[in-house]
Formats: structure tokens, sequence, C-alpha cells
């Protein structure tokens, strides 16, 4: 009779679980970042919107409507992927 060994007890399987352990840690890291470069981009544009998209009411013009129609449309095709929602629905 041949004895088995125990796969959660072999090198093979420790190094397995170590690369995973790892690659787990890696994947929450660069989460992280990227969580972190959405926030700052979110407070600059809302600095940005409490400014007025730093546009001065004397000078509004359909060319600033324009502006802010392609902002919105960008941030829609965002939170409609974000949410589910418009092409994204599911």
């Amino acid at each position: 009779m041949t004895t088995r060994l125990n796969p959660i007890t072999t090198p093979r399987f420790e190094a397995r679980a170590e690369r995973a352990r790892r690659n787990k840690e890696a994947a929450l890291a660069a989460f992280i970042g990227k969580k972190a470069e959405i926030d700052e981009r979110l407070a600059r544009l809302q600095a940005l919107s409490d400014d007025h998209f730093s546009a001065h009411p004397d000078e509004i013009n359909w060319g600033h409507v324009g502006i802010l129609e392609h902002y919105a449309s960008l941030l829609k095709r965002i939170t409609d992927s974000a949410f589910g929602e418009g092409e994204h629905a599911r």
C-alpha cells in the first residue's frame, strides 16, 4: 500500500496558495488605487461644477451649453454602465 500525500500540505499546494494570496493582495491594492483616482476626479469635477464650469452668467452662449451637453453625455455613459441602465440595462 502506498501512502498518499495530503494535497493541502504539499510544497506545490503551498506555493500555489501563496501565489493566490499575493495575487489577491495585488488586486486589492490596484482596486483601492483606481477608486482613489475616481474619487479625485469626482472631487475635481464637483469643484468645477460648483464654480459653474468657470462660466460667467453674462458670457453664457450656446457653446457653453454644447460643452455641458457633451460632459453630461459622457457622465451618462458612466452612470448607465455603473448602474446597469440605458444600453447597459440587464
